[in-house]
């Protein structure tokens, strides 16, 4: 497994002084870092319509950009022209092992593993990430520029290209393999590889309050829930029928305010959608399904690992009771197996020893069996 290594500071200074407020250069934070997926079969990947993709180049001194699926690589040439494939960890569990190594971020905030191989030359412009990023090195090396926030213009170069302007950079380092560049939101960075090189860009996002609301609104409709409509007997007569008066807008407000106060109700609904993923999951789903029995059985030979992709989350208030949240879905296994719910959170594979509690129970053997029997999790 990989383990990140920090020689000049400790995980608790890194988080405090580094994370979402500067940008940091981690030398050799993979030390002996090989890629773990090849130019090959990145490029093999971006051959597949479910799997976001891009190729960015320049023609004629323009940028240019273009959506996956590709058939060919031909035509770009020797240098100056970058393939950037999203969501790897969820179609190659070797790149999912890299997500291990940055735990020390909840999952809640994951965005995914994206990696790009670029030609001598090629990358893909000056840019500002809304996200933190950790762009680890893999083979060949690339030159790095990253200023500093700040009032920096930002420009279409291509219907799919944010650019910025030049900037003064406040790190400029070349990266080899096993080098790491953290660089948090609204830094302007740009890299360019100095001979064919592999990079990958560990990626962790927010949700936006608009996108939580609009989730919000949705799981609401669908549940059923919220419709109760505005009482107000015995209100005092109105003088100005277009006028919305303080006391209306009160009422209003407080009926918004009573779903956001409803815990059950929040709870829920942000466990089902920050446990949703943003891109498809490489589910093998068995062609033959196993039964319970045959779940115990090979349990017994080897552990469960989990999808790479799959997002597993419990929250404080509701996890003594066996709660969790599986792809979207709410599950409840009650209280004797909420330690097992954990290990099923918190591990990418799960032994029979830390399934031991949640075997006892029908309601979980179910659910696993059926997990398995979809591919969420795998022998």
């Amino acid at each position: 497994m990989l383990t990140l290594t920090l020689n000049e500071f400790s995980l608790d200074k890194f988080l405090a002084d580094y994370w979402q407020q500067k940008p940091v250069l981690i030398r050799q934070g993979f030390p002996g870092f090989s890629d773990l997926i090849s130019p090959d079969e990145l490029a093999g990947l971006a051959c597949e319509s479910q799997i976001d993709s891009r190729l960015i180049y320049k023609q004629s001194g323009k940028w240019q950009a273009e959506n996956g699926p590709f058939e060919s690589y031909e035509h770009l040439g020797e240098r100056d022209w970058t393939l950037v494939v999203q969501a790897v960890d969820h179609w190659s569990p070797e790149v999912a092992s890299l997500v291990r190594a940055f735990s020390f971020i909840p999952k809640w905030r994951l965005d995914d593993v994206m990696i790009s191989f670029a030609a001598p030359g090629g990358g893909v412009g000056p840019h500002i990430d809304l996200y933190d990023v950790f762009i680890c090195q893999g083979s060949g090396s690339r030159r790095w520029r990253v200023g500093d926030r700040g009032n920096h213009r930002q420009f279409a170069a291509h219907a799919a290209l944010l650019h910025t302007d030049p900037f003064e950079p406040i790190i400029d380092a070349v990266l080899t393999a096993g080098d790491i560049l953290y660089i948090p939101p609204g830094f302007p960075h740009d890299g360019v590889s100095l001979e064919s090189s592999m990079s990958f860009s560990v990626g962790f996002r927010s949700k936006s309050a608009s996108d939580m609301l609009s989730g919000l609104a949705d799981y609401l409709i669908d549940n059923e829930l919220g419709g109760t409509l505005i009482s107000d007997p015995q209100r005092r007569m109105h003088q100005h029928q277009g006028h919305i008066n303080a006391s209306d807008f009160a009422l209003i407000k407080q009926q918004m305010q009573t779903i956001l106060n409803d815990d059950e109700i929040m709870m829920n609904f942000v466990g089902c959608h920050l446990s949703k993923t943003k891109c498809e999951l490489d589910l093998q789903a068995l062609d033959f399904p196993i039964n319970e029995t045959e779940l115990r059985k090979s349990l017994q030979q080897t552990d469960l690992i989990r999808t790479g992709g799959l997002r597993c989350f419990y929250l404080d208030d509701s996890i003594s009771q066996g709660i969790c949240y599986v792809n979207g879905e709410r599950y409840e296994f009650g209280a004797d197996c909420s330690a097992t719910v954990l290990a099923l959170c918190d591990e990418d594979n799960l032994s029979l020893a830390a399934l031991e509690q949640g075997l006892q129970h029908a309601a979980f053997v179910k659910a696993l069996t059926q997990w398995v029997n979809d591919g969420y999790w795998y022998f």
